[in-house]
C-alpha cells in the first residue's frame, strides 16, 4: 500500500509522545506525527526481519563461521555499473567535521570552513528526548537562516549561507529505538524518526537550494539493509513530492560484515549513493564484536591498532578500488586529537599524527577525510590540497588492490599494557557517564571520543577477560600479569581517584553508575550487542 494511503487512512492515529517539552508541538504537530506513523507501519516489520538475520549471522560466527564474499551476489561484483553522479554540492569534499546537534556546536561546524559538516544523532549525541528535539529545532533554524545561540557572553550567528559547510546528517542506525514515540504502542524507529522528522521539516527547502537533503547511513551490515533504506527514502520522497534520488546518502563501512558487501550497498542504493566511509572506530569495535568467540583474532590495545595493520589497510584500500570503479566517493575516517593548548611539544606531536594519516589516506586515492575540531580543518585540508588539486580522486582506480576474506580478517600481532588495560576502563566509564548524563561526545586525554571509541574499550575488555576464564590458555599483561576479574575490579576500584577533581570530569554524578554498568556487562556472558541499548533506558 502507498505509504500516502496508510497517512490518509490514520491521520495521526495510534501515536503516543511519552514525554512533553515546552515548544515540542511546533516541532510535532498532528502532520508530522502521521507522517512518523506511516513511515512505521510500512517499514517496522522490515526492520525487525533484519534485526533478526543480524542476530542469526552473529550465531553462526559464534559457532564458528568466518565472514565471507557472499555467492548469491557474485553477478553484482562482476557486474559493469556504475552509481548516479553525486550533486555539484557533494562532488568536494576534502574535509568533513562531524559533531552532535546542539545549536552552538551547529553553528561553529557549518563556520568552520569545513567542505561538509556532519550533524550527528548517532554516536556523539546522547539520545535525551532533550537532545533530539533541540537538534532537530536546531537543524531547522539553521536551514532558515535563523539559528543564533548566546552563551558565556558570546553570541554565535550563521555566516552566509554560500559561506556554510554542506550539511549531511546522520540518523541513527537500524538496531535503535525511539521509546519516546510509540505508534500502535510499538517504539519507532530511531532512524526514521531521525530523517523522517528531519526530511518533513526540512527536505523541500533543501532541494530548492540543490542541498538535498543529504544523509549519512550508519551501522549497515548488509545490502539488504542498504536496500531498507532505499525503500525507506523513497518512500519519503514519493510523500514529499520530491523526484526520486533527490535525497542522497552516502554510508558508513563500519561493520566487518558490510566490508564483504560495499559492491551490493552501493548497487542497493545505486540512484542516490553518493559514497562510502571508513567508519574506522566502529569497525574495530565490529571486528571485535563480530569475532569475539575467535581467540585467534583478539586485537591487541587500542592503541596498537592503527590504520597501517593490515587488516585495516586492506579495507581502506578495497573500499576506495570499490568506490572509484563504481563511480562513488571514498572518505577517509576521523582524525579524534584535539587541540593540547597547555603543552606545545605534546599538541606538536598530536598534529604531525593527523598529517602523518591523512597523508596516508590522500596517497592511497580517498577523496575527503574526518575531523572532530575546527582547528583540525587547515592541517586536513592542506594535506589534501597539496596532493588533491581536483575536487575528488575518482580517476584513481586502485586496480593494483586485489583484497581476499584473508585479508580483510589478518589476525593482529600486539600486547595489553597495564596503562591499556586501564586506558580502556577510563575511556569507557567517564564516556559511559557522560553519555547518561546527556552529553555524546567527551575529550577524554587530548582525543574526542564518542560511542565507537568507548564500545571498542567495553568489548575488547569482555573479551580478554572472557577468553581469560573459558579454561583455555589465560591472556596475560605484557608483565606477567594475568587478564581476570581480579584485575578489572581493582582498575575499577581505583578509578574514582584517578579522575581527579569530579567537577572537571563530565558526568560525575554518574560515575558510580557507570562504573556498575561496565562491571555487569563484562562479567555477562554474551557481549552486549550495543552499549547504548541498555544505557538507553536509563536516560530520560
Amino acid at each position: 500500500m502507498p505509504m500516502s494511503a496508510v497517512l490518509q487512512d490514520r491521520p495521526g492515529e495510534g501515536v503516543e509522545i511519552t514525554r512533553r517539552l515546552p515548544g515540542q508541538d511546533a516541532l510535532l504537530p498532528p502532520a508530522a506525527l502521521a507522517f512518523l506513523a506511516g513511515l512505521h507501519r510500512r517499514f517496522e516489520g522490515e526492520r525487525q526481519a533484519r534485526l533478526a538475520a543480524r542476530r542469526a549471522r552473529q550465531q553462526a560466527f559464534d559457532a564458528g563461521a568466518l565472514p565471507d564474499f557472499r555467492a548469491d551476489t557474485a553477478h553484482i561484483r562482476a557486474g559493469d555499473w556504475t552509481v548516479a553522479p553525486a550533486p555539484a554540492a557533494l562532488q568536494d569534499r576534502r574535509v568533513e567535521i562531524t559533531g552532535p546537534v546542539d545549536p552552538k556546536m551547529v553553528i561553529n561546524a557549518l563556520n568552520s570552513g569545513a567542505n561538509c559538516y556532519m550533524a550527528d544523532f548517532e554516536d556523539s549525541t546522547s539520545p535525551t528526548w532533550t537532545n533530539l528535539l533541540t537538534g532537530q529545532q536546531a537543524l531547522r533554524a539553521a536551514i532558515n537562516g535563523a539559528l543564533v545561540f548566546d552563551g558565556g557572553g558570546k553570541r554565535y550567528e550563521l555566516r552566509p549561507q554560500a559561506e556554510q559547510a554542506v550539511l549531511i546528517v546522520r540518523p541513527r542506525g537500524w538496531h535503535l529505538d525511539e521509546k519516546h514515540v510509540l505508534v500502535d504502542g510499538e517504539r519507532m524507529s530511531a532512524s526514521l524518526f531521525d530523517a523522517g522528522l528531519f526530511a518533513f521539516h526540512n527536505a523541500r527547502a533543501l532541494a530548492g537550494r540543490d542541498r538535498g537533503p543529504y544523509f549519512y547511513l550508519p551501522k549497515l551490515e548488509s545490502m539488504e539493509e542498504a536496500a531498507l533504506w532505499e525503500r525507506a527514502l523513497s518512500a519519503i520522497e514519493a510523500e514529499l513530492g520530491l523526484p526520486h534520488g533527490q535525497m542522497k546518502a552516502t554510508v558508513l563501512i563500519e561493520t566487518l560484515p558490510a566490508a564483504f558487501e560495499m559492491d551490493e550497498i552501493l548497487f542497493a542504493l545505486k540512484d542516490r549513493i553518493a559514497g562510502l566511509n571508513c567508519g574506522r572506530w566502529d569497525y574495530i569495535f565490529s571486528c571485535i564484536k563480530t569475532l569475539r568467540r575467535h581467540r585467534g583474532h583478539v586485537l591487541p590495545e587500542r592503541g596498537q591498532v592503527t590504520m597501517t595493520q593490515p587488516f585495516l589497510r586492506a579495507y581502506s584500500e578495497l573500499l576506495i578500488r570499490t568506490c572509484h570503479r563504481r563511480g562513488a566517493h571514498a572518505m577517509g575516517g576521523m582524525a579524534a586529537q584535539i587541540p593540547i593548548r597547555d603543552d606545545a611539544e605534546a599538541n606538536a606531536a598530536a598534529l604531525a599524527r593527523v598529517r602523518a594519516d591523512k597523508l596516508r589516506e590522500v596517497t592511497a586515492g580517498h577523496d575527503g577525510t574526518w575531523v572532530a575540531h575546527p582547528a583540525l580543518i587547515p592541517l586536513a585540508r592542506e594535506v589534501f590540497d597539496a596532493r588533491m588539486p581536483g575536487p575528488n580522486q575518482l580517476r584513481v582506480a586502485r586496480e593494483d588492490v586485489h583484497v581476499e576474506r584473508d585479508d580483510l580478517l589478518k589476525p593482529v600481532l600486539g600486547t595489553i599494557t597495564r596503562a591499556g588495560f586501564e586506558n580502556n576502563v577510563e575511556v569507557c566509564v567517564r564516556y559511559l557517564a557522560a553519555w547518561l548524563d546527556g552529553n555524546g561526545c567527551v575529550p577524554i586525554h587530548h582525543l574526542m571520543e564518542d560511542a565507537a571509541t568507548a564500545e571498542i574499550a567495553r568489548a575488547q575488555l569482555w573479551q580478554w577477560l572472557h577468553f581469560s576464564d573459558d579454561g583455555g590458555e589465560p591472556l596475560s599483561l605484557d608483565d606477567g600479569t594475568p587478564v581476570d576479574f581480579a584485575l578489572l575490579e581493582r582498575a575499577l576500584i581505583g578509578l574514582p581517584s584517578r579522575l581527579g577533581d569530579p567537577r572537571s570530569v563530565p558526568g560525575a554524578a554518574r560515575v558510580a553508575e557507570a562504573i556498575g554498568m561496565l562491571d555487569r556487562l563484562t562479567h555477562a556472558e554474551e557481549l552486549a550487542e550495543f552499549l547504548t541499548l541498555p544505557a538507553y533506558e536509563r536516560i530520560d
